[in-house]
């Protein structure tokens, strides 16, 4: 399955796949910001498709932020948004993804990568760990955004923020 697996920097067209037929429709503002900002070189937008499938994965990359222990624009990038559909998680996927990710990252001189994952999802944190990432720090998971409908929304997710050095690849 994984040599059917296509990695790429997404492209406006792809905005409404990553809505994931209305389940992500709340995000749909997000998207076009994440978006934005990855056309003004401040992100990075990737989208994971299989053949014959279409869209069945994400990942967000901040290259820099106003939290630098994120991302500092430097040598340090942060994860975000990282998601595959349920019926492809466990087929090696999402590491496939996180080493292409990083193998990028490493290009562009980004040799410390972050992320942070809920603190209740046993799953990705032994993914992340396997992968060479470490817990580092709490984070309270505190975030907002605009729906679709422009209506503010506040999301309390507690979570791990988790590191790795890339400085080997």
């Amino acid at each position: 399955m994984l040599s059917q697996i296509w990695v790429r920097l997404a492209l406006g067209t792809d905005l409404p796949s990553l809505e994931w037929d209305g389940e992500f429709i709340h995000f749909r503002r997000l998207y076009a910001d994440v978006y934005q900002n990855f056309v003004a070189g401040k992100a990075l937008m990737w989208i994971v498709e299989l053949t014959d499938e279409g869209v069945i994965g994400q990942a967000f990359v901040s290259l820099g932020s106003g939290r630098p222990e994120l991302s500092n624009g430097i040598d340090r990038a942060y994860i975000y948004g990282f998601r595959v559909k349920p019926a492809f998680r466990n087929r090696g996927i999402g590491a496939a993804v996180l080493r292409k990710i990083e193998e990028d990252l490493a290009i562009r001189g980004f040799w410390r990568v972050t992320l942070n994952v809920a603190r209740d999802n046993l799953l990705a944190q032994r993914l992340y760990q396997r992968l060479g990432y470490r817990v580092v720090a709490e984070e309270a998971g505190k975030w907002s955004y605009f729906d679709h409908l422009g209506r503010h929304q506040e999301v309390h997710e507690p979570a791990w923020r988790m590191e790795k050095v890339l400085k080997n690849l």
